[in-house]
């Protein structure tokens, strides 16, 4: 599913909270207009109850006709059966409208991060995108589950109001003039609710965001000593959304209150006229029974009516921010006019750093600051914008699913997800037979598997916490190598193992990466001495290249750069 801005039918609509709401019931527009016809039928059903029961008294009772009391009987039995089955049928079709809407949003909320791609960490917070995977797609399910109902109710009171103006103009009045009344003093409440609502959804992401992040970095905060500071921001945080709860349900509470009391003034109102009226004779007793069984009747709709417009106003609020993530564009887009690039190995140069990288070499990039380093691999990776040419082709002209395929840059924060480390090694199951072992064997992973519950089948746990830093990025190595794309870049692929790891990662890597193009950005001694070609630069500039030997007897600030990392 992908997303368009112009709004056609089989894409969401980013242009406001209320269209994204119709485009998740037009999803299912079958299911979706079952439920709202049988929820009008499960309500007529139940409003034409009081009229029935009226007639069963007033002409089977009160006028002692056992055939009149057994037809209006029957009918009465009739009703209760459309009701039943049209009330079973109706919750089903909710039920599906609920997860059809919850779960679609899920869907366009991947999707929209997916296009995001490598920018989704620098564009929203992770702890926002959580929220509407949360919180956000049961608000967003209520909404579309309550629309059955809510129509239902208010073709019940409309049925309600004609039979008795029919009956009685006065107690017809009364419905048609004090239900809209009631109801706009309960919208007097959604508007403070809705605020309300918006303020604590954005807390929430916030508080979100910030637990994520202190859990992410705990390790590190514990060993500067950092972990009392950001606890205790993060219960002022926290005392601060629950103020903002508070402030939530006051607004809800008073709005919960007036589905208790609004119905039941109602109620009291309608059943004292309408025993007046009988009193002075002016209705029969069958027509007072129908009318108490009105009044009863309405506390139903009514209260549905302002449950609608709770659920619809916790729904806009959520799907406000469901389009907040939709409206964003991704940082790069395919170009109008993709140009083809010849098949096979080519030159990948970065005009702006004057880096070359040969095709078929093993490529060591050192850098004076890492800076240097990770804006290089960016630009070759497209992952920021540049002057870069693959096969003299700028890489900007290029469609991005080519540059994908055929560029990889694996870098230290790519993660490690739970499931089977086998389909976390090979995610897509293309690698040849025994590819995931050599992989395994260059990165000097393969204790890690051996020492694993299952081997390859044994299970990764979230982000591979079991694992220590070291092993992790073994393993992000090891997927690096059986992906194996025709150029890959690897930004520091051994700077969290050991010397004897990491010298025997770089006598490996050369030869599994034999015949194609590869960067490593790296200052380790160990993994420049066994590199094809070592290309050195200072202020994002080439200022030296050729082998180890050479640049550390010709170049000084190599010399330099390369000593500090020994003596680390």
């Amino acid at each position: 599913m992908r997303f368009s801005p112009a709004g056609d039918p089989g894409t969401p609509d980013a242009r406001s909270a209320t269209r994204y709401l119709v485009w998740l019931a037009g999803r299912h527009p079958v299911i979706f207009g079952a439920g709202l016809a049988l929820g009008v039928i499960w309500m007529l059903a139940q409003a034409l109850v009081p009229a029935v029961l009226g007639r069963a008294v007033e002409a089977g009772l009160a006028q002692r006709d056992p055939d009149a009391l057994v037809r209006w009987g029957l009918a009465l039995l009739g009703l209760g059966l459309v009701q039943a089955v049209a009330g079973i049928l109706r919750h089903r079709c909710a039920v599906h409208n609920w997860l059809g809407a919850a779960y679609r949003t899920v869907q366009v909320t991947v999707d929209a991060t997916n296009r995001l791609g490598a920018a989704l960490p620098r564009r929203v917070a992770a702890g926002e995108v959580v929220s509407i995977g949360t919180a956000d797609i049961e608000h967003i399910g209520g909404a579309i589950d309550i629309t059955a109902r809510g129509a239902g109710s208010v073709v019940g009171i409309v049925t309600v109001a004609v039979i008795l103006l029919n009956a009685s103009q006065p107690l017809g009045l009364v419905v048609v003039l004090g239900v809209p009344l009631l109801m706009a003093l309960v919208a007097l409440l959604i508007r403070p609710l809705h605020r309300q609502q918006a303020a604590y959804r954005d807390s929430t992401g916030r508080l979100t965001a910030r637990a994520a992040d202190i859990v992410s970095g705990l390790r590190v905060l514990r060993g500067v000593g950092g972990e009392p500071v950001l606890s205790e921001r993060y219960r002022q945080r926290s005392q601060a959304l629950r103020a903002d709860g508070l402030r939530v349900a006051r607004v809800e509470s008073l709005l919960q209150a007036a589905q208790i009391l609004v119905p039941g003034v109602f109620v009291v109102l309608v059943t004292w006229l309408g025993a007046r009226f009988a009193l002075r004779g002016e209705i029969s007793a069958g027509e007072l029974v129908s009318f108490y069984g009105y009044t009863a009747f309405l506390v139903s709709p009514l209260r549905n009516l302002t449950e609608a417009a709770d659920k619809l106003t916790r729904g806009h609020v959520a799907a406000r921010r469901v389009v907040r993530l939709l409206r964003l564009a991704p940082e790069f887009t395919d170009p109008a006019t993709p140009v083809p690039v010849p098949a096979g190995p080519g030159e990948l140069a970065d005009v702006r750093s004057g880096l070359v990288l040969r095709p078929g070499r093993l490529t060591a990039l050192a850098t004076a600051t890492p800076q240097d380093a990770t804006e290089i691999a960016d630009r070759l990776g497209r992952y920021a914008d540049g002057d870069v040419t693959l096969h003299g082709v700028p890489l900007r002209d290029v469609a991005l699913a080519t540059v994908r395929e055929r560029i990889l840059v694996a870098d230290n924060d790519a993660q490690l997800f739970s499931g089977v480390l086998r389909t976390e090694l090979d995610p897509h199951d293309r690698a040849e037979p025994g590819a995931v072992a050599a992989a395994l064997a260059a990165a000097s992973a393969t204790d890690i598997v051996e020492a694993l519950p299952g081997g390859l089948d044994g299970e990764v746990a979230e982000r591979g916490r079991e694992f220590s830093g070291g092993q992790r990025q073994r393993l992000r190595l090891a997927r690096a190598l059986v992906a194996d794309p025709e150029t890959l870049i690897l930004v520091e692929p051994t700077s969290a193992v050991d010397a004897h790891t990491e010298a025997r990662i770089a006598e490996r890597l050369g030869p599994a990466r034999h015949g194609r193009t590869t960067l490593v950005c790296t200052t380790s001694p160990l993994v420049l001495g066994h590199a094809d070609h070592v290309v050195f630069v200072e202020d994002g500039k080439v200022v030296a290249e050729g082998r180890h030997e050479e640049l550390l007897a010709a170049e000084p600030r190599y010399a330099a750069t390369v000593s500090r990392e020994e003596d680390r």
